[in-house]
């Protein structure tokens, strides 16, 4: 079995982190704001989606990149 590269590994770690952060951010404005706030909760929930998948983007083009030289 092949293991993943050094990149995949530490980008996984920081995946976890991340989205432990954000979705303790997005919880923690749903529970202390009212009601016609909830909607700030959306900016914190795509960033903790859209940067680790951008994230794993880049290093899979860079693992394109330097592979082909």
């Amino acid at each position: 079995m092949r293991s993943f590269p050094l990149w995949k590994k530490l980008w996984l770690l920081f995946t976890v982190m991340w989205v432990v952060v954000a979705g303790l951010n997005v919880m923690t404005i749903l529970a202390f704001s009212d009601e016609v706030e909830h909607a700030k909760a959306l900016y914190p929930a795509a960033f903790g989606v859209g940067v680790p998948a951008l994230l794993y983007a880049v290093g899979w083009a860079w693992e394109l990149f330097t592979r082909k030289r």
